[in-house]
Parts: structure tokens; C-alpha cells; sequence
């Protein structure tokens, strides 16, 4: 069994593109922008907190209760909103806790950045770096290094799993990098428009309305996880044209409404 060459080419491609984007904006928008450590800081703990441990806990008993998943409607409707609800509260009391000591937009790109950071690394760099070492271990005959440590259900899952990544076509790969630079930037734009609920008190509206746009932009993926659409290029197309928008849509609010924050330098991390 062989794993493609261009299958191992875009999985490195992919791992770092997740993981190289969130540093090199980082150090874009510290210059640019005056981001911040602190907030970047902030940005991870908030995305594991709320999504990794709250949000997780939350599925986890209400799917041992309901069976959701035998109503794919049902299912969507409620994975989007639980997805909007946690990620944009946990926005929320982050900049409330910000607003304090730190002031302009640096803190809430560097807010952004984090949380979609941490998101892009730990669900999608990691992940691909894993199956890119693996995928050589393979290729060069020395996957016993890793199944040689296992047996049973254990070797048998680990061996499902790299006849899956040999027969997937190599452009999932790439698209694995693809969607987190469209994560990225949707992360970000969702950031700015909680940054202006919380700072611009009179537009607390912006942190409902951030709610429901992180639901509807998680409609094609969950509708995919729930088996109403197939067509993967299809659900990454829509994803990338929604990244676009709300891209737009936070540049337009930045202009309208930046006039209103103190000037950058509050806080010196």
C-alpha cells in the first residue's frame, strides 16, 4: 500500500498553511494594527474552554438523551446554534474583560487570531502533520513504528485508517488548508463584530447578529455531517463565499464605526 505523492504534498501544504497563517498575521497585524499578546492569549483559552470542554460537555449529554442525529433537520438547527451561541459568548466575555485595559482593534484582531488560531492548529495542523508522518512511515515501509505498538481493534482501526487516507483523492488534502484559511478569516471578521458590541455599547445588537451569521455559516458543514449534502467541493465553495462576505461586511463596520475607539497603546502586551 502506497499513499500518493501529491496526497503528502498538500497534507504539508495544509499543516502549514494551519499553522503558519495564525503566526504570520499575528505579526502582520502587531504592526499594523498594534494586536496584542495578551488578547491572542486570551483568544486560545476561550476557544478551548468553551468549545473544546463547555460546548463538547453540552453535546455530549444531549446526544446521550435525544438521538438528534435520526432527524437531520433537527440536528443541523441545532449544531449551528450551539456552535454560535458558545463561540460568540465566549467572544463576548472576553472582550468585556478586555475593554478594561486594552483599546483600538488591535485587541480584537489579536482576539480573532487566537481563537481562530487555536481552532486552525490543534483541529486541522496537528492533525494533517500526524498523517503526513505517517503517510512517509508508509511509504517508505516503516509504518511498524506505529502499528507495531498496537494489536487487535486497536492495530485493525489504525489500518482502516491509512486504506482510507491512500484511497481519498489528493485534493481533500489541500482542501483541508483551503478551509481553514476560510475558518481564519471567519473567526476574525466575527471578532470584530463582537469587539464593536462590547466597545460600542449603543451596536450591542452585533452580538446576536454575530450569533446567528456563525449559524448560518456553519449550515453547509453541518448539513454535510448530517448527511443532506455530499458534494464536498460544493460545501467548501459556499464556506469560502461566506468567508468573503463577512469579510467584507467587518471592513465596512471597522470604517463605520472605528471612530469611536481611544487611541492604540492602553497596554503594552
Amino acid at each position: 500500500m502506497q499513499i500518493p505523492l501529491l496526497s503528502i504534498i498538500f497534507m504539508f501544504i495544509s499543516a502549514v498553511v494551519s499553522i503558519g497563517t495564525p503566526v504570520f498575521l499575528f505579526i502582520f497585524f502587531r504592526r499594523n494594527f498594534g494586536a496584542r499578546v495578551l488578547p491572542l492569549i486570551l483568544g486560545i483559552v476561550v476557544f478551548v474552554i468553551f468549545v473544546l470542554v463547555l460546548e463538547a460537555q453540552v453535546h455530549k449529554i444531549v446526544f446521550a438523551r435525544y438521538a438528534l442525529r435520526e432527524t437531520p433537520v433537527l440536528y443541523v438547527i441545532y449544531g449551528i446554534f450551539m456552535a454560535g451561541i458558545f463561540e460568540e459568548t465566549g467572544r463576548f466575555i472576553a472582550f468585556t474583560i478586555l475593554r478594561r485595559k486594552y483599546s483600538g482593534i488591535g485587541s480584537g484582531l489579536s482576539y480573532g487570531i487566537g481563537h481562530g488560531g487555536a481552532e486552525a492548529i490543534l483541529l486541522a495542523g496537528i492533525t494533517m502533520l500526524i498523517i503526513f508522518v505517517a503517510s512517509i512511515l508508509v511509504n517508505t515501509g516503516n509504518i511498524e513504528i506505529i502499528t507495531g505498538r498496537f494489536q487487535g481493534e486497536a492495530l485493525a482501526a489504525i489500518q482502516s485508517q491509512i486504506e482510507n487516507v491512500s484511497g481519498a483523492a489528493p485534493y481533500m488534502f489541500l482542501l483541508s488548508g483551503i478551509e481553514r484559511l476560510a475558518a481564519i478569516a471567519i473567526q476574525l471578521s466575527l471578532s470584530v463584530m463582537v469587539f464593536y458590541a462590547v466597545y460600542r455599547r449603543s451596536k450591542i445588537w452585533l452580538y446576536p447578529l454575530a450569533i446567528v451569521f456563525h449559524a448560518i455559516i456553519d449550515i453547509p458543514a453541518a448539513a454535510m455531517q448530517a448527511g443532506l449534502l455530499s458534494n464536498v467541493l460544493l460545501v467548501e465553495g459556499m464556506v469560502c463565499l461566506a468567508a468573503i462576505a463577512i469579510v467584507f461586511f467587518a471592513i465596512f463596520l471597522h470604517r463605520k464605526l472605528s471612530y469611536y475607539l481611544a487611541p492604540i497603546g492602553l497596554a503594552p502586551f
